[in-house]
């Protein structure tokens, strides 16, 4: 069954924490999870095995499911490779989310080839996470499903940029020919509605909705005793 269509218009949410937060557990991230379909999301975006397994159990909508995975010599680490993205899929995630940037990949595999054996071995669509116009065509003509901009901003090529990358959305939406999912830096509904009206297929919105470390850190920032009146 393809699950895409199901997404066209709607919200996605990025349910994800730290390695060394409390939040970091796999029940804790599937009450993230059913919470936010309850709120309306059409689907989430989940990473790692266990979480994936937790979730599904819970939630019968699409997940997106990924991997991070930290290897000595190489940049990539979303779902780097097809062990990683067969884990996700066994887990239970509809959509293998992956490291489609143009940097050096281990092993020497392509995106291409990693598509392709997701397809054929999986059955899966895949969502390619990029960062530049350039990965994202070359995606898009590797076999990619869905294109996404969840990269920009932080790879070294585009570290000087800040998301959400309105810009290069635009670019996708109007080079692609196939849906392209706005992620990374929407922080508020009217930006995520200007995502949409850029032509967006979907808007991922995580750090804003879920990312309670990151979000109490924020706020903590503000509470310094210099400038602060008793």
């Amino acid at each position: 069954m393809n699950t895409i269509p199901t997404l066209r218009h709607s919200l996605i949410v990025s349910c994800q924490a730290p390695t060394d937060s409390p939040l970091h557990e796999p029940m804790v991230i599937a009450a993230m999870a059913q919470a936010a379909i309850r709120g309306g999301a059409a689907g989430v975006r989940i990473d790692t095995p266990a979480h994936v397994d937790a979730v599904r159990q819970r939630v019968s909508v699409p997940i997106i499911g990924l991997w991070k995975q930290v290897l000595p010599g190489y940049e990539v680490y979303i779902t780097p490779q097809f062990e990683h993205a067969a884990a996700i899929a066994n887990a239970g995630a509809d959509i293998i989310a992956i490291d489609a940037t143009l940097r050096e990949r281990p092993g020497g595999e392509t995106v291409a080839g990693l598509i392709a054996q997701i397809h054929d071995r999986l059955g899966k669509p895949v969502m390619a996470d990029i960062d530049t116009i350039d990965a994202a065509i070359r995606a898009a003509a590797a076999g990619a499903d869905i294109v996404g901009t969840t990269l920009y901003g932080y790879t070294a090529e585009t570290k000087h940029l800040s998301p959400p990358g309105f810009e290069l959305l635009t670019q996708m939406v109007d080079q692609l020919g196939v849906p392209v999912i706005c992620e990374g830096g929407i922080a508020s509904p009217a930006m995520a509605q200007d995502a949409l009206k850029l032509g967006a297929y979907a808007v991922v919105v995580g750090t804003a909705i879920t990312g309670i470390d990151y979000q109490v850190k924020a706020y903590q920032a503000v509470f310094t005793t210099d400038g602060v009146e008793a």
